[in-house]
This record gives C-alpha cells, sequence and structure tokens, in this order.
C-alpha cells in the first residue's frame, strides 16, 4: 500500500484539470494526504488539513511572498488606474522600441532572461511590463504566462548567480568534491531541458508560430478597445517599477552582507514591494492625480484582486509540505533502486526529478529529496556528478513546468493575469517537447559516459 502516498497529487492534478477548480483540487488533495497519515479518518484529516494549513504562516518566507502577492496588487491597480501603463506603452512605441508583435513579445522574453537574481521578481517585472505590451498586440495573456514562466526559472538554473546555485552548492558539500563550484559550473552544458525551453521560447517570440492549445487561446483575443487616460504620465508607471526591481536586488546584497547569492529572496521582494507601493502613493499624491481617500479605495480593490490567485498559492504551499510529511518525493525517488543499467541514469534521474516536482510542486524541494540520491550514484557508478546534477536541476523545472500545483507555475500566472488551468495547458506542450529532446539527449550521454 506505499504507494497510496502517491494518490494525493494525482487527485490534485485531475480534479483541476477535469473541473477547472483549483481551489477544490488543492483542498481535496489536502484532506487525502492528512487522512492517509492519520490512518484514513476522513474527520481527522480535515482538522489536520487546517492546522497543516495554519502551518503555511510559522514559515517567514511563505508569509512574505503570500504579502508580497497581495500588495503587488495594489502597485498594479495605482499604475493601471493612474494611466501610467497606457502612457508607458504609448512611450515604448513613439521611441520606435516597440512597433510590432515581434517586439513586443521580445520585451518580457529579454526581461525574465536579464533578471535571474530572484524568480519572483523576474515573473512579476516580465508580466507587469508585459500585460499592456501584448493587449496592444493582440497577444495572449496565456503566451505571456508561458513566456515568463518559461524564461525565468530556466535561466536562473543555468546562470546560478543566485540563490538557486547557492541552495545546490550547499546540497553538494557533504560529498566531498575537490571543487563543490566547479562540479556546480559544469551542469551548465548538461542542462539540457533550460536550454531547450529558452530555445523554445525565443523560437516562438521570432517567428510568431504556437501549437497546441496556445493557438485556440490566441484565437480569442479580441482588438483593445481605444481609450483616452487623462493626465497620464509613463511616470505613474515607471518610477514605482524600477524601485521595486531596482531595491529588490539592492536588498538581496544586502541581506546577503555584499553577496547577492546568500541573500534572502522574500525578505528583499516583501521590502521592495513596500517601498515601491510607498513611492506609487506618495508619488499620486503629490501630483493630485487621486485624493488620499481614492488612492486608500484603489489600493483595497487591487489587493482584492489578488486573493483568489493568492490562495491558490496558499493552498499548493500548504499541499506541498503535507506530501514531504507523507513522504510523496521520497517513495518516487525509491523508484530509481531497481535500475540496473548504469548508462540510463541520467535520463531516468531526470524524469524522477521530473515527476517529484510534478506530483509535489516545487523544484527545490525535489533538489532536497533528489540529489542526496543521485550524487552517490553518479560516484558509485562512474557518471560525471556534473552531468547528474544537471539532469536534476533540469527535472525539478520540468515538472514545474507542467505542474498545476507548482507555486511558480501559480505566481507566472498571477503575473501574466491569466487563468491559471489556462496556463498549464498552454505551456504544456512546450514543456514536453523540451523534455522529450532532453531525455534523447541523456540517453546519448549516458551510453557514450558511462
Amino acid at each position: 500500500m506505499e504507494w497510496l502516498v502517491a494518490t494525493p497529487p494525482v487527485v490534485a492534478i485531475l480534479v483541476a484539470v477535469k473541473t477547472r477548480n483549483v481551489y477544490w483540487a488543492l483542498g481535496l488533495a489536502i484532506l487525502l494526504s492528512e487522512s492517509i497519515m492519520v490512518g484514513f479518518n476522513p474527520l481527522l484529516g480535515g482538522l489536520e488539513g487546517i492546522n497543516r494549513a495554519v502551518a503555511v504562516f510559522a514559515s517567514p518566507g511563505n508569509t512574505r511572498v503570500l504579502l508580497f502577492c497581495l500588495l503587488i496588487g495594489a502597485v498594479i491597480a495605482y499604475m493601471r488606474d493612474s494611466g501610467g501603463v497606457t502612457a508607458m506603452v504609448e512611450r515604448l512605441k513613439s521611441t520606435g522600441f516597440v512597433r510590432s508583435q515581434r517586439r513586443a513579445a521580445f520585451v518580457p522574453a529579454l526581461t525574465g532572461c536579464a533578471i535571474f537574481i530572484e524568480t519572483n521578481v523576474s515573473l512579476f517585472t516580465a508580466g507587469i511590463l508585459g500585460r499592456p505590451l501584448y493587449d496592444s498586440y493582440k497577444l495572449s495573456r496565456e503566451r505571456l504566462a508561458y513566456i515568463i514562466d518559461s524564461t525565468s526559472s530556466p535561466v536562473s538554473v543555468l546562470v546560478l548567480l543566485n540563490g538557486w546555485g547557492a541552495y545546490a552548492l550547499g546540497l553538494l558539500e557533504p560529498y566531498g568534491f575537490e571543487s563543490p563550484v566547479a562540479t556546480l559550473a559544469g551542469t551548465i552544458p548538461w542542462n539540457l531541458y533550460a536550454i531547450f525551453t529558452l530555445f523554445g521560447v525565443f523560437f516562438t517570440v521570432a517567428t510568431g508560430k504556437v501549437i497546441g492549445p496556445m493557438r485556440r487561446a490566441d484565437s480569442r483575443i479580441e482588438a483593445p478597445s481605444e481609450s483616452v487616460a487623462e493626465a497620464t504620465r509613463s511616470m505613474y508607471m515607471w518610477l514605482p517599477f524600477s524601485v521595486m526591481v531596482v531595491s529588490g536586488l539592492g536588498f538581496m546584497w544586502w541581506t546577503g552582507q555584499g553577496n547577492i547569492m546568500s541573500g534572502s529572496g522574500s525578505q528583499s521582494i516583501l521590502w521592495a514591494i513596500c517601498l515601491a507601493l510607498a513611492v506609487a502613493y506618495v508619488l499620486l499624491l503629490v501630483t493630485k492625480r487621486f485624493t488620499a481617500a481614492e488612492l486608500q479605495a484603489r489600493g483595497f480593490a487591487g489587493i482584492g484582486e489578488m486573493v483568489a490567485p493568492v490562495t491558490v498559492l496558499f493552498l499548493s504551499i500548504a499541499l506541498g509540505d503535507s506530501l514531504r510529511a507523507l513522504g510523496t518525493g521520497a517513495y518516487l525517488a525509491s523508484l530509481t533502486e531497481a535500475l540496473v543499467m548504469p548508462a540510463l541514469l541520467p535520463a531516468l534521474i531526470f524524469i524522477i526529478a521530473a515527476l517529484t516536482a510534478f506530483m509535489s510542486g516545487t523544484s527545490w524541494g525535489t533538489y532536497g529529496i533528489i540529489i542526496p540520491i543521485a550524487m552517490p550514484l553518479a560516484l558509485a557508478v562512474g557518471i560525471p556528478p556534473s552531468l547528474m546534477l544537471a539532469a536534476v536541476l533540469g527535472g525539478g523545472v520540468a515538472g514545474d513546468h507542467c505542474s498545476p500545483i507548482s507555486d511558480t507555475t501559480i505566481i507566472a500566472s498571477l503575473a501574466a493575469g491569466c487563468d491559471h488551468v489556462e496556463h498549464v495547458k498552454t505551456q504544456l506542450p512546450y514543456a514536453l517537447i523540451a523534455a522529450g529532446f532532453t531525455i534523447v539527449g541523456y540517453l546519448a550521454a549516458g551510453f557514450w559516459l558511462v
């Protein structure tokens, strides 16, 4: 009956896809997971599920991310309602920097690649900047979600001069490598999923060609209605926007005591959004765009718009904690023990990491489970450690991209302002194609090197 530990995430995924109700999907999965741990008693499972949800706020990092996602709603409302977004789009058009659908599509892709220090900052920055451009040039929000989701994590896991690299480096320390940094750096050419995914993004942006459900999403786009916003100033968007990005990176450097890789991402983004919110409020008040009462009302309205997606993120975090306590990831990882052909290990480790992230909704949690298994295996059978580590890192991102319960996928939907289930459905073909090429590449590498 050990296989039962894998059923809660399966239930979540099936219910989410079938009913398109992510709240029910996550809630039922939490109930099932907790019920299994208390001897299949649904009443006790429900009570423990409530406790599990409350425990989400025991983590300062979780609380900061949830607060950030709520407060950014107020900042977006200030930018939008003041006419700053409209003015910023017109400014980009008038300068000639964005004068075509292809140029508009490139902006969030390049932004997502440039901000590799923190994935949430990358997602929200590229999403906020991309929304008005994609609307103006009749590009779907689902396409925007795919672009920002498929640049932020792949770039972060390739560049590694960030929290991702620091975390992976910490997991490598116990294995006695002469240079853990060199081992980590050696993953860059072997991280095939990240490379194929980025290639897919820029091919899509450059050609404008889309596949699968993304075509239907694009076909639903209607021409934006023309509206004139009085007294619009692009400063209402770019100033708080710049404050958020620059201060976020600055706070990463500060909290890392001069080392941006060691900084606290969750603390930095919360401080940054609070500072950006204060700047936007004062700017609109001083320029008399709105009164204090109007700013208060619009700010709370913006926060209200974020409650539904933030609830999904909250439930996703609770489910991830529950699945770790249940041992779902450890069970999936144990499936590698039956392998007999060492040459298949890189491909299999990639698949197991992807399945673990897909069913748990967390790439970092996957790394904590799979790296302690993959590294001893690599050393035992003579597989280059960098190759195995790259398979784990890429597999975690691949699973995240396919999972409707992944926190980064949820945040990408939130940042792009599109339906979450639609984002997962439209991104899935691209993720599976990149994963397919990756598996073939790791099979070739395994037979070549082992």
